[in-house]
């Protein structure tokens, strides 16, 4: 069993980096907002194609995806090494970054310095629309059907970064909120398509106590119809377990590993303003709770992994930015992404 303690000069370090990466990055970049042809123009396996590029930047596109998977066009934004270039015989490392519910694919770069993160290694990043679909190919009562949000993302999403932007296949994932469930989900589900997967206060042991009635809860409080995600708890335990990361832990060994989570919901370093109740409070005492459970079912698998259970901080992005700095250097390691001279 391999466990690790954060250390507060590797804290400091971390922040240090992003500053250090936001100065590499503020290089050379202006908003264009051109649309044109995607390179390439090769089609995913099921017919998924780009139907549209925009370039926002010289290392940003976004690109319309006509999607079978999910029955409609979404987009997905996506960060370009400084050393890209289409008509290259190169292939890159591949970081995925999913965003948390009641937002979408601009969460990234709207709410982080990804953009300087990313620019300081030679990395592709990949940030794919997710909606409020839970990371899940729906199960809709059983009969399946749209939408497909794990094919959409590990199928055509996958593909198409392949087979028109040089994508290689060495992969990482990282996530926030039900992003973070996301990365851990798709890594168990799909052994070795992840050398790593991060979550940022993701649920991430969906059958521990009260947690089926929070999810269906939020989602119902989002519009949709929370039984058609996964099926109705208790009555189709099945799925849950087949989506389930704590009940997965098995499948996760050969993956590198890191969670973290808030365990009181008070408002932490980055948040000092925020109101004393909120559903950032009240949330991250639950997904706190949550964690320790998801540990404790590697810990019996024999899995080991990187552990940040901290105190004070509520749902929000001043606690994942710190995270996500913390362990973006480990990702792009674990992915042979080597760091810009």
């Amino acid at each position: 069993m391999t466990r690790r303690s954060l250390r507060a000069s590797r804290w400091r370090d971390a922040i240090a980096y992003g500053s250090v990466a936001a100065t590499i990055a503020g290089v050379g970049i202006v908003a264009t907002g051109t649309a044109q042809a995607a390179p390439g123009v090769r089609a995913a396996a099921d017919g998924a194609r780009i139907a549209k590029t925009t370039r926002l930047g010289a290392r940003e596109v976004d690109i319309s995806i006509d999607s079978p998977a999910l029955g409609k066009t979404v987009k997905t934004r996506i960060l370009l090494p400084a050393n890209w270039s289409e008509n290259s015989t190169a292939t890159w490392p591949v970081l995925y970054a999913y965003h948390g519910g009641q937002d979408d694919y601009t969460s990234w770069t709207k709410n982080t310095d990804i953009e300087a993160w990313a620019a300081a290694y030679n990395v592709i990043v990949v940030m794919p629309e997710a909606s409020n679909g839970s990371y899940a190919d729906w199960y809709n009562y059983g009969k399946g059907g749209t939408p497909k949000w794990e094919t959409f993302h590990t199928q055509e999403v996958r593909q198409l970064i392949e087979r028109n932007y040089h994508g290689g296949g060495v992969r990482a994932a990282i996530g926030n909120s039900s992003g973070g469930e996301g990365a851990m989900s798709y890594a168990a589900r799909h052994p070795g398509m992840f050398k790593y997967a991060a979550s940022l206060s993701g649920i991430l042991s969906m059958r521990s106590p009260g947690i089926p009635a929070m999810l269906m809860l939020t989602n119902a409080g989002n519009g949709q119809d929370p039984y058609a995600i996964w099926g109705i708890p208790r009555w189709d335990d099945a799925n849950w377990i087949a989506h389930d990361p704590a009940s997965l832990a098995d499948k996760l060994k050969g993956t590198g590993l890191f969670f973290s989570a808030g365990t009181t919901g008070r408002p932490g370093p980055g948040d000092p303003n925020v109101a004393p109740w909120d559903i950032g409070l009240l949330s991250e005492i639950a997904v706190g709770a949550n964690n320790k459970d998801f540990q404790a079912a590697l810990d019996k698998a024999g899995v080991p992994y990187i552990a940040h259970i901290y105190g004070d901080g509520r749902h929000n992005w001043p606690a994942w930015i710190r995270e996500s700095q913390f362990i973006w250097p480990t990702l792009m390691k674990s992915i042979g992404a080597t760091k810009n001279a």
